[in-house]
């Protein structure tokens, strides 16, 4: 973990503890201040200051990082200092306030609530904002208020190209100069009843607005909204089937070990058990009952147990801090956030990760298609594994997936530094999935069950499976390797680069052991 990473997370958690007594008391928690008043400012911490409850007080002296005061829940937070990009990001509601200059995207996709810049800010401010009031004192980047759909933003100083681009709904006054609007938005002049509106939020700050100031707005003739592209998987792994390795049979009586063990990356232990490689993907695994599915562990969006993974995604990103604290680890799925860079990411992650155990797993989930930069950021950010989503754009054949997730899990090396990978399907799988996933190093599937009797279907996997090893010749499913899978046809050997059977050789796309 790096320094800036540890001194987040600990001045998360310091601040949890201070919260509880500071509500009950109604009192201000101050940080940045020794005990004689000393000045300690903060410097750089990322992802600090997040999920706020209603009626919290917080003053911090310093410099932070990215997503200060992210997911703001109805809290009070004042820095008397700076910060990076994402200030205030998803906020729900509450107040910010920041008495010098902040980064890019200010309240970036927040849906209520008062952020307040007394300096200036970066490019694409509110961007994607969906409700709440944002102002800024100073100037403000380029592409301030893009795609917003709703709320206010005020620019009391000078503005960059393109405000409102690509806007669908809400409002940028901008009272200083002000170029042509982008794409999507026409300009008009204000009216007098918004001054008096405006009135209310900026005269208790001692600023006003002028008469003369302009305002941004959809306009009717702009372009139409993106269509994103469907994800699929056409074709799973019915073209590869699974054969001996030199290996005679075990005897029917033989006892063999199902399980996968995900170790927390570099440590031997504190591992999740999965008994059978399939992590069920459900909103909830909660009342269901059964000896399997009370073990199996799930990937849950909500009410997660002990033993379960949480999936994080916007929709739950507000709530989730309050409701991980108990679980196995987290999974945060880029495919369902907006586009953010790496320390972005990262400062989201801290938020999280300070709310949990410090054996939690925490991996990232992308798609297929974008799998070399998931598994640099799983290097980068030193987390315990990702979650490859099969389905791409299109379409995709399941089988094809595997040489390339294979081929760049050797290049960065992630076997050996004991990060894991798992592999997302979008249907129940089959016994001979799970063994052929496992075969090609991966740990275990996510996929969804095939109806509503989860305990059924886990007692079917699990005497299919020990039939299928007993049948390969193998006691454990870490002796479970390429050598044994093969392509039944042409077609699916030229995408997977296994070997066809009956050949020998693999062909030359596959990896060598």
């Amino acid at each position: 973990m790096r320094d800036i990473t540890a001194k987040s997370v600990k001045l998360n958690r310091d601040l949890d503890k201070m919260l509880e007594q500071a509500l009950e008391r109604d009192l201000l928690v101050r940080i940045g201040w020794g005990k004689q008043g000393d000045e300690k400012p903060k410097n750089g911490e990322i992802g600090v200051i997040t999920h706020l409850p209603e009626n919290s007080r917080v003053l911090l002296l310093g410099d932070l990082g990215e997503c200060a005061g992210a997911m703001n829940d109805g809290g009070t937070f004042t820095l008397q200092g700076g910060c990076s990009s994402m200030l205030g990001a998803f906020q729900k509601s509450g107040r910010i306030t920041i008495e010098k200059d902040a980064g890019d995207r200010v309240g970036h996709r927040m849906t209520g609530g008062e952020i307040i810049v007394q300096g200036s800010v970066g490019n694409e401010t509110a961007a994607e904002m969906k409700g709440g009031f944002v102002i800024v004192r100073g100037h403000a980047g380029l592409a301030t208020g893009a795609a917003m759909s709703g709320g206010t933003v005020v620019v009391l100083g000078n503005t960059g190209n393109d405000p409102g681009r690509g806007m669908v709904g809400g409002r940028v006054i901008i009272s200083g100069s002000c170029p042509p609007p982008g794409e999507g938005a026409t300009m008009r002049s204000i009216e007098s009843s918004e001054v008096e509106e405006l009135a209310e939020h900026l005269e208790p700050l001692g600023l006003y607005i002028d008469s003369d100031a302009l305002v941004i707005v959809p306009s009717e003739d702009g372009p139409p909204q993106a269509e994103l592209p469907e994800v699929s998987i056409t074709e799973g792994f019915e073209g590869i089937t699974l054969v001996p390795s030199a290996r005679d049979r075990l005897p029917a009586h033989s006892q063999v070990d199902t399980s996968s063990p995900i170790h927390p990356a570099g440590q031997e232990e504190n591992a999740v058990i999965i008994p059978l490689p399939w992590i069920i993907q459900s909103e909830s695994m909660t009342g269901i009952d059964g000896s399997y599915t009370t073990n199996q562990p799930g990937l849950v969006t909500s009410k997660p147990r002990l033993n379960d993974l949480m999936l994080i995604t916007e929709e739950n990103l507000l709530d989730a801090a309050g409701i991980i604290q108990n679980c196995s680890g987290i999974v945060l799925d880029l495919t369902e956030m907006p586009a953010i860079n790496d320390a972005e990411i990262e400062a989201l992650l801290v938020s999280l990760y300070s709310r949990m155990n410090d054996d939690s797993l925490v991996f990232l989930k992308d798609s297929i298609s974008r799998v070399d930069h998931l598994f640099r950021l799983v290097v980068d950010l030193d987390l315990d594994g990702a979650l490859v989503d099969v389905a791409s754009p299109g379409g995709s054949r399941a089988a094809a997936a595997l040489p390339r997730i294979g081929l760049v899990a050797q290049a960065m090396n992630l076997p050996k530094q004991g990060r894991r990978i798992l592999l997302q399907l979008n249907e129940a799988p089959s016994a001979e999935d799970l063994l052929i996933a496992v075969g090609a190093g991966c740990s275990a599937i996510i996929a969804p069950p095939p109806n509503d009797d989860v305990e059924t279907a886990l007692t079917w996997i699990d005497g299919t499976l020990r039939g299928w090893m007993l049948e390969l010749g193998i006691n454990s499913l870490s002796e479970l390797t390429r050598r044994n899978l093969r392509a039944l046809d042409h077609d699916t050997a030229a995408i997977s680069g296994l070997r066809l059977i009956g050949y020998d050789r693999p062909l030359p796309m596959w990896l060598r052991n």
